[in-house]
């Protein structure tokens, strides 16, 4: 029984959904903590759950937060939302950077950028992402999913470990989180990552969102074992964030699936999590646990994840090839440049 409890207090919104999370797996956003004098950066902050991030650190006092985007426009109408609610102040907290993940050198140099104008890093939360979409390549030749997804924010992260392992050194708590979903398990069940023809291969647009999805389960489980060992001030984890009202769910589904797309957007509505409700898992990942190497569903639920999700060689695959690739794919930009790509 409480399984289905918590099927439907990770996956649906209301207040009755959430009160059937056990007591250990309860959270809210009220619980989040003072955070003056962090520093935060948030991908893809200025809409959908990426904004209830955004607003939620800002509400607790952020005291810096870099918001990675690549729509201006997008992220004007946040600012303006913040700034009509929150006042000038928190809206000057903010400072906006333009980027696209899939552009790997590009999102090396913003991350450079970064920390250029700040001397620490607290919370790093990989939210941007492609959704359920078709398949489409990106300009460097990869899965756009997987090169959006994934390798950018392995590749954002990578830049920016030097300055988290900086304010890790001073006795702080440094937080990674990677946005997942339950829909990794629509990944592949053959899924290897072991060449770039499995990466480039067209699974369909649940395989291919799901696939990039489990690969954040991954990466965060593999920064547990490679960089919370070595630096256990550094946590890294997972997260699922439910059902969501966001332009994901009501507009970029409808691109693969017209009519069940159309369906969904407005059959779903009543039950989809707001964009706030569907930030709690990843603020607690971003400001409570003190856990790293965890898959954490609404409201702060710790799942195993599937078989696929659980499989450490398969992480190291993965990671192996992300490196290969990404070098190879900026050799003559960044890699023969001494471009510092950090592993962990």
């Amino acid at each position: 029984m409480q399984t289905l409890k918590n099927t439907i207090a990770e996956n649906l919104g209301g207040k009755l959904a959430h009160s059937l999370a056990p007591e250990s797996g309860k959270f809210s956003l009220s619980q989040v903590p003072p955070l003056d004098g962090k520093v935060a950066v948030v991908t893809g902050g200025s809409e959908g759950i990426g904004y209830g991030c955004t607003h939620t650190l800002l509400d607790h006092n952020i005291s810096k937060l870099f918001i990675i985007s690549k729509s201006e426009g997008v992220v004007n109408d946040a600012l303006s939302a913040i700034r009509t609610e929150m006042g000038d102040a928190a809206a000057k907290k903010v400072e906006w950077m333009q980027c696209d993940l899939s552009d790997w050198t590009e999102t090396g140099k913003v991350a450079f950028e970064i920390a250029d104008k700040t001397d620490r890093l607290d919370i790093l939360i990989n939210n941007a992402g492609r959704g359920i979409m078709t398949f489409q390549l990106a300009k460097n030749g990869i899965d756009l999913h997987m090169a959006q997804n994934h390798m950018g924010h392995v590749v954002l992260t990578s830049h920016l470990l030097p300055l988290m392992k900086k304010t890790a050194s001073q006795g702080n708590t440094v937080r990674i989180v990677n946005l997942a979903s339950n829909i990794h398990q629509n990944a592949p069940k053959d899924t290897k990552f072991e060449s770039v023809e499995e990466l480039n291969t067209d699974y369909g647009p649940n395989g291919q969102y799901g696939r990039s999805k489990l690969a954040a389960i991954l990466y965060s489980r593999y920064l547990a074992r490679h960089l919370t060992s070595t630096h256990p001030n550094i946590l890294a984890n997972a997260t699922h964030p439910g059902i969501v009202e966001t332009r994901q769910s009501s507009e970029h589904i409808k691109e693969p699936y017209p009519l069940a797309g159309y369906a969904m957007s407005v059959g779903m509505a009543p039950f989809k999590k707001s964009q706030f409700e569907g930030a709690i898992s990843t603020m607690f990942a971003a400001t409570v646990t003190e856990k790293s190497g965890q898959y954490i569903c609404p409201p702060a639920i710790v799942e195993q994840g599937s078989e696929l999700a659980q499989d450490d060689e398969l992480a190291e695959r993965l990671m192996n090839l992300t490196w290969q690739v990404v070098k190879e794919r900026t050799k003559s930009s960044s890699s023969d440049k001494g471009c510092p790509f950090k592993e962990y």
